[in-house]
């Protein structure tokens, strides 16, 4: 199985990066993992909600551009309006996909605006983590953690618990 995960900006903290190394190496039993990064694109100070919804098209149009077209993809979008999810609950997902023909897995995590519309509607799946709002660098290690987490549930090993 193939997971890409599809983001907004670099990480710039070393503890982000090591986070995302681990993890990156911890999966590598279980899939290839591809991380796409994007720029962020700057909001300026003081932006009105007419220059905020400027950056999440232009940072969704960036994302949009590199999402894969093979039938073999399922596209997995980070909403907070989306569906919340068990640990275990996503591994039966990530599970019945694979057996739906689903090779290739892909995590769209937006900047600190979000998703457009567009690519909201585009999402196979939405996943929410919680009602909560985290920064995206820290979503995408939960997200990596929870992916490791899922493949050990699915193979019967012990981490979950």
């Amino acid at each position: 199985m193939k997971i890409t995960i599809l983001c907004v900006g670099a990480l710039k903290e070393a503890y982000w990066r090591n986070a995302v190394a681990e993890y990156t190496k911890r999966l590598s039993r279980f899939c290839t993992l591809e991380i796409l990064e994007v720029p962020e694109k700057k909001l300026p100070a003081n932006a009105g909600a007419a220059e905020e919804q400027a950056v999440v098209e232009a940072e969704s149009r960036r994302l949009w551009e590199k999402l894969p077209s093979s039938p073999q993809t399922l596209v997995i979008a980070l909403d907070i309006l989306g569906k919340e999810l068990s640990s275990t609950e996503l591994a039966g997902k990530m599970s019945d996909w694979t057996v739906q023909g689903k090779s290739e897995l892909v995590f769209l995590i937006g900047g600190s605006l979000g998703l457009s519309r567009l690519l909201l509607d585009r999402a196979d799946f939405r996943l929410s983590f919680s009602p909560m709002t985290f920064p995206h660098q820290l979503m995408r290690v939960l997200l990596l953690e929870q992916v490791y987490r899922a493949f050990k549930i699915n193979h019967n090993q012990p981490y979950h618990k």
